[in-house]
């Protein structure tokens, strides 16, 4: 089995395992309540942003035109809903990588790879700018494919971008306490293909129901396993 499925099938085993079961549910519902609250808040504001995109993109009247009533309203909630349920995911990753990843480490390294050293490579203010270059690269990628939305190609645009958070998000994170900064800067660079391929298959996690509320400590999981795994192997190299 590859280094990239074998990370992926340890992480589903850790995953209902009775100590992570809280882990994995946290970030998601806090994200949830987070942005329930200001959806709630700044329903107007946001309403408005969301017509101003419809009639951008010449769907707006269109909907508006739709009898009965109902039906429209209904359309327009649920393009709320398709604008909310990424934003609660992507929150999610973030607390997941910033607050959940240490604890997930921890729990891994103690059981399966309890001989590593720890290098500490890096540090909570890499590990902030990481995320927030993710997070940055990744609504470049939804702002600038956006013309892309209106034909079929746009359908593998939601994949790309999650395989390019996860593995952004997470692969620091996954390495940060045991490898040492160069150990950290070799690895990457020689498991690029592996690291994007681990972010799209914990990627196409978030878009299957049930599963979609553990799909961050599920990737979460899968990283630090994989970058664990690819450390240990390194270090046995002459």
């Amino acid at each position: 089995m590859s280094p990239m499925f074998d990370a992926l099938s340890r992480a589903f085993r850790d995953l209902f395992q009775f100590r992570i079961l809280w882990i994995a549910l946290w970030p998601i519902v806090t994200a949830a309540l987070l942005w329930l609250i200001i959806g709630v808040i700044f329903w107007g504001i946001f309403s408005n942003w969301l017509t101003s995109g419809l009639t951008f993109i010449g769907i707006q009247d269109w909907i508006e035109g739709i009898e009965p009533q109902w039906v429209a309203h209904t359309i327009q909630v649920a393009a709320h809903l398709i604008l909310f349920v990424p934003l609660v995911f992507v929150t999610a990753l973030v607390i997941t990588a910033l607050f959940a990843m240490p604890m997930l480490i921890r729990l891994v390294a103690e059981r399966d790879f309890p001989q590593l050293e720890r290098k500490n490579g890096g540090s909570i203010v890499g590990n902030l700018l990481n995320t927030l270059f993710a997070i940055f690269i990744f609504i470049v990628i939804w702002v600038v494919t956006s013309p892309l939305w209106l034909v079929g190609v746009g359908i593998i645009i939601p994949f790309v971008a999650a395989a390019y958070l996860n593995q952004r998000l997470f692969r620091y994170d996954a390495l940060a306490e045991h490898a040492s900064h160069e150990e950290m800067k070799a690895l990457v660079s020689a498991n690029q293909s592996s690291l994007w391929g681990l972010g799209l298959l914990t990627g196409l996690t978030q878009f299957v129901p049930i599963l979609n509320l553990f799909a961050p400590v599920l990737s979460g999981l899968a990283f630090i396993h994989f970058g664990l795994g690819r450390l240990a192997c390194l270090r046995q190299e002459p």
